[in-house]
């Protein structure tokens, strides 16, 4: 993996911010929404980096900045070193393509395979009839499906044939990162190991770079190298895939993980903490956004915001990161 500083990330998100203008009723003011609140990370060549986060906590609101689909209200984005507002619509669509959760949604059930994969190069390229054509062939052989496939229609085929196509489709112009939103989530089980093995040859061949979103904490241990955890539009945690699982440093991160049933016969189903309630994202608690659910929360925490620090390999944003829930259950 290139890891270099002479070398320009292939992406870069520094205090990225989004908000967005909500209605709370007739002749009520507009509330404002942070869905996005000063996340700054980079994406090294060929690394895989997973986004995690509950529901609505704004991974998919950033997967649509990095893609360039929503504009950023503050802070920047930058692909190989040049500010995303910079870079023309088409080289952007050359650099980064998205894969989305739902491939029967992502497809035009209108279009034969063959135009779906092959409508980014009409588009985007000036190559002829010919080359495209060649190009989708290709495509289709690289993510496993037969060339008859060409032909059909998306409901024809099955879900992971569907988000094969989908693959096929982002890749047919040679991007060098690919922002995956949830791409297993719709797929039963054998389906998802196959796409998540696909991906990764993937990955191998073109040296391609993932963010890779998803609320499934086995598939994101299996793929990334590092981890984002996501809480209510802020970034709480950057380390390494390794360091999250067997030591997380963030109580929110140890309540995801804690959330993750594992079978064990007459123990019953284990508290993890997620039972207690979102706060309302419009209305966030002062300090800490996570100290109402905290089982570390002091008076520091309701009163002071803590800032992303180092924390070993990673970065924690907690006042109290390191020490023990029961300890810090215990000093309150």
């Amino acid at each position: 993996m290139q890891t270099d500083r002479d070398v320009p990330f292939k992406l870069e998100a520094i205090g990225i911010e989004k908000a967005f203008q909500i209605s709370s009723g007739f002749m009520k003011p507009k509330k404002i929404l942070h869905a996005v609140n000063g996340a700054s990370f980079h994406l090294n060549a060929g690394e895989t980096i997973g986004v995690v986060g509950e529901s609505g906590c704004g991974k998919s609101t950033l997967a649509d900045i990095l893609l360039g689909l929503e504009q950023a209200s503050a802070g920047e984005v930058t692909l190989n070193g040049r500010s995303l507002p910079t870079i023309p619509r088409r080289e952007i669509a050359s650099l980064i393509q998205p894969v989305f959760q739902d491939p029967f949604s992502s497809l035009n059930p209108r279009k034969t395979i063959h135009s779906s994969i092959a409508l980014p190069l009409k588009v985007s390229t000036i190559l002829s009839r010919q080359e495209q054509n060649k190009r989708v062939e290709e495509m289709l052989l690289l993510v496993g499906l037969p060339l008859h496939f060409r032909q059909r229609l998306p409901h024809q085929l099955s879900g992971g044939q569907r988000q094969r196509v989908a693959i096929a489709r982002a890749l047919v112009l040679m991007p060098e990162i690919v922002v995956l939103d949830e791409p297993t989530s719709a797929l039963d089980v054998s389906a998802q190991a196959q796409i998540l093995n696909l991906l990764k040859d993937l990955q191998e061949k073109l040296n391609l770079s993932y963010i890779f979103i998803s609320h499934d904490l086995s598939v994101i241990e299996y793929m990334a190298d590092r981890v984002i955890v996501f809480y209510l539009g802020k970034i709480v945690e950057i380390t390494n895939c390794q360091e999250l699982f067997s030591n997380p440093g963030h109580p929110y991160t140890r309540m995801l993980l804690s959330a993750v049933l594992i079978p064990e016969p007459g123990k019953g189903i284990p508290k993890s903490g997620m039972e207690s309630q979102l706060p309302d994202p419009t209305n966030l608690p002062k300090g800490c956004g996570f100290h109402p659910r905290c089982p570390l929360m002091q008076s520091k925490c309701q009163s002071e915001v803590p800032s992303l620090r180092n924390l070993g390999p990673g970065m924690v944003s907690c006042h109290f990161s390191g020490e023990s829930i029961q300890a810090g259950t215990q000093s309150k």
